[in-house]
């Protein structure tokens, strides 16, 4: 996995886990939906450059 998309992943990864807490704490439901779909995104991009590792050996 490329470092680039490895940190990029993280990144949204963890922005989407602190937009969904955010949602979740003032109670708004949009936050919190964009939260997990931020994390989803993340999850994504690491399963697509995981692949790509997997077929280049």
């Amino acid at each position: 996995m490329s470092s680039d998309e490895k940190t990029r992943a993280k990144g949204e990864q963890a922005k989407g886990k602190a937009k969904e807490a955010a949602g979740r704490l003032v109670g708004n439901e949009r936050l919190t939906a964009e939260g997990r779909a931020e994390q989803a995104k993340g999850d994504a991009r690491q399963a697509k450059e995981k692949v790509k590792d997997v077929l280049k050996d």
